[in-house]
């Protein structure tokens, strides 16, 4: 397991703030890489359109670094009316320290700073470290919530 010889690290916004300056952006996508956290970098994940969400108010991008080393990331949102979570990723050399726990917390500070009362995640059935890992944190798995989607190409 990597540590730093403080044994914490630090958490900060990715910059990616506009088609100029997206020093971020390459770590980010190497991390959901080294992660197993499936992207699309033509459509929602990719450049311009990682920049154009970052630039929203309602939206947060924090990375965790170990020095000058992204380990983890997630991102946070808001549809006005609940909060959400989504990416979540630790590097698999920083895993079982409670960096994703604290990733959620960061996030959620935010998310309830925009006066938000409700935060939601989406994780895949089969994703069973998430899974305990969101309930750890508090999160509330119901059966009677069936997730749908449609769009308009699978790139997004």
């Amino acid at each position: 397991m990597a540590m730093n010889s403080s044994g914490k690290y630090r958490i900060r916004p990715l910059t990616i703030s506009d088609l100029s300056d997206l020093a971020d952006y390459e770590p980010l996508i190497e991390l959901w890489q080294r992660s197993g956290l499936s992207h699309r970098p033509e459509g929602r994940d990719s450049r311009d359109e990682i920049a154009r969400e970052v630039k929203r108010k309602e939206s947060c991008f924090l990375g965790m670094f170990d020095g000058d080393r992204l380990i983890g990331s997630v991102i946070g949102t808001s549809d006005g009316r609940k909060g959400w979570i989504n990416r979540l990723a630790v590097d698999p050399d920083y895993r079982g320290q409670g960096l994703g726990l604290r990733l959620i917390k960061e996030c959620e500070s935010f998310l309830f700073g925009l006066g938000l009362k409700i935060i939601a995640a989406l994780i895949e059935t089969d994703n069973k470290p998430s899974r305990a890992l969101f309930a750890k944190a508090g999160y509330v798995f119901p059966d009677d919530i069936v997730y749908c989607s449609k769009r308009r190409s699978p790139e997004v």
